[in-house]
């Protein structure tokens, strides 16, 4: 029988791979002008899988770490949904900006991690 621990610790491990597909997700679309995801349904950070499961956390709990996470993926959505934008519309150099080194969506990327591993270290 798989515990709670193990599946928080699972859910946070998916979570990080599953972010971690979207900047060669928006690569591609940098590439090809064309991606299956919407810039409009990619700004919600309640559309993803982490996301619905966040949504799942009692109000009483949404405090500390799962805050900083939950906020950070908000903005992660916000930041990819706006480079995706780029992307689609054709402006390849301002989207690969966007994704570049030292840029927001990096940045974000990064926090978003680093806060999603502490999280995950903290409950475990």
């Amino acid at each position: 029988m798989i515990n709670q621990k193990t599946q928080f610790k699972d859910q946070i491990k998916s979570a990080i791979g599953a972010h971690g597909l979207w900047k060669t997700r928006i690569n591609t679309a940098i590439e090809t002008g064309t991606s299956e995801w919407d810039p409009g349904t990619v700004q919600s950070p309640h559309n993803c899988d982490f996301g619905k499961w966040l949504d799942t956390f009692p109000v009483a709990d949404r405090v500390g770490q799962y805050k900083k996470v939950a906020d950070l993926h908000a903005d992660f959505h916000k930041e990819a949904a706006g480079v995706l934008k780029m992307a689609l519309s054709g402006d390849k150099a301002g989207a690969k900006k966007g994704v570049g080194m030292g840029g927001k969506y990096e940045k974000l990327t990064t926090s978003l991690t680093k806060a999603m591993m502490e999280w995950r270290d903290q409950e475990g």
